[in-house]
C-alpha cells in the first residue's frame, strides 16, 4: 500500500517555523533573511560618514546641524534564499521498505515548504544515476509548490545513485545564495564527501538528512538468509549472496552501522554541515521539530 504524509494537516503544522541561515547571503533582494550587510529597507541600522557618490537622500540634516558634518543613515539588508533539495531516488530508497522513500518525499516537501512559506526560493534535484533531474525548476510561491508535490508523490526510486557526478553536474547550483539538502540513506560506492567539499567550496550551508529503514538501523534476521541488493543489475550480481546470519555477525553490523554513522557525522561537523540521521518508523515531526531545530536549521 502507497505510504504518503503529504495532507493539509501536516503542512499547517509547519507554518510556525522558519529556516535559519547561519552566513551571509548574496542572493536577490525581496527575502526575508537579514544579513550583515548594508541594503534597502526600512530598518534603520547604523550611520557613517558621507562619502562621493552617496546618495544625498539619505543624508541626516539633524546630524548636519548638530555636528556640521555630513552623515547618512544605513539600513538592514535583506536577500532572498534559494534552497536546494537532492533527493536520492536510488532503489535503496524504496524497495526495502516503501514507508522509506515516502518519509524521505515527506521530509524534502516540507523543507520546502518552509522556503516558499518564508518568500524564498525552491529547487527539487532528483538524483537519479549520475544525473540530476529538477522537472519543476526554481518554484516560488505555494500554488507552484503544491503542484510540484502532488507529482513527487508519484515519484520512482530505481537503480543506483552517484551523489559526486550528479551534483558536479548540476550547472543550477549556485554560490553563496542559500541552503543545500541532501536526503538520502548514503548506501552508495559515489564519493559523497567530496560533493560536500564542493558545496562548501560554493559557500552553500549544507544539510544532510540520512532516512534509514527500521530494519535497517535494528535487523532481525537470523538463520539461513538470501541477501539480495535492491541495486543490483541483476540475480546473478556479485553484490547478492546466500548467508548464515548468526548473533555475532548482527552485533558486528550494528557496530559497522554506528561507525558509518558517526563517520558522516564527523565529516560533516569538520565541513560546518548540518548532519542527522532517523529511522522511518519515527514521526516525521521528530525530525521536522527535533532533530532540525539541534542543529540549527529551523527556529
Amino acid at each position: 500500500m502507497k505510504v504518503s504524509y503529504l495532507n493539509d494537516d501536516f503542512f499547517s503544522r509547519l507554518e510556525t517555523l522558519a529556516l535559519n541561515l547561519r552566513t551571509d547571503l548574496s542572493g536577490f533582494f525581496g527575502g526575508k533573511h537579514l544579513v550583515r550587510t548594508y541594503g534597502q529597507t526600512v530598518e534603520f541600522a547604523d550611520y557613517r560618514e558621507y562619502m562621493l557618490g552617496d546618495d544625498i537622500r539619505r543624508i541626516d540634516w539633524n546630524l548636519y546641524s548638530r555636528f556640521e558634518k555630513f552623515f547618512i543613515k544605513l539600513f538592514t539588508d535583506e536577500r532572498q534564499m534559494h534552497t536546494h533539495v537532492y533527493l536520492d531516488c536510488s532503489a535503496s530508497m524504496s524497495k526495502a521498505n516503501p514507508q522509506k522513500s515516502a518519509y524521505a518525499v515527506g521530509v524534502a516537501a516540507a523543507l520546502g515548504f518552509l522556503t516558499v512559506h518564508n518568500m524564498d526560493k525552491l529547487s527539487f534535484k532528483l538524483v537519479q544515476g549520475n544525473r540530476v533531474q529538477n522537472p519543476f525548476g526554481t518554484i516560488v510561491g505555494k500554488t507552484t509548490f503544491y503542484k510540484a508535490v502532488r507529482d513527487l508523490e508519484g515519484l520512482e526510486f530505481d537503480g543506483e545513485s552517484d551523489l559526486l557526478s550528479a551534483i558536479k553536474s548540476d550547472v543550477s547550483i549556485g554560490s553563496n545564495d542559500g541552503l543545500t539538502v541532501i536526503i538520502s540513506d548514503f548506501f552508495t560506492e559515489s564519493d559523497w564527501k567530496k560533493a560536500i567539499d564542493y558545496l562548501r567550496f560554493k559557500n552553500r550551508q549544507v544539510l544532510l538528512i540520512q532516512v534509514l529503514a527500521p530494519e535497517e538501523v535494528d535487523p532481525t534476521y537470523e538463520g539461513r538468509v538470501n541477501m539480495i541488493d535492491a541495486e543490483a543489475i541483476d540475480a546473478a550480481d556479485f553484490k547478492n549472496m546466500k548467508m548464515n546470519i548468526t548473533r555475532s555477525m548482527r552485533l558486528a553490523y550494528e557496530e559497522a552501522l554506528k561507525d558509518f554513522i558517526d563517520d558522516i557525522k564527523s565529516f560533516c561537523a569538520s565541513r560546518e554541515a548540518g548532519f542527522i540521521s532517523v529511522a522511518c518508523d519515527k514521526p516525521i515531526e521528530r525530525v521536522l521539530f527535533g532533530e532540525l531545530l539541534k542543529v540549527g536549521i529551523i527556529e
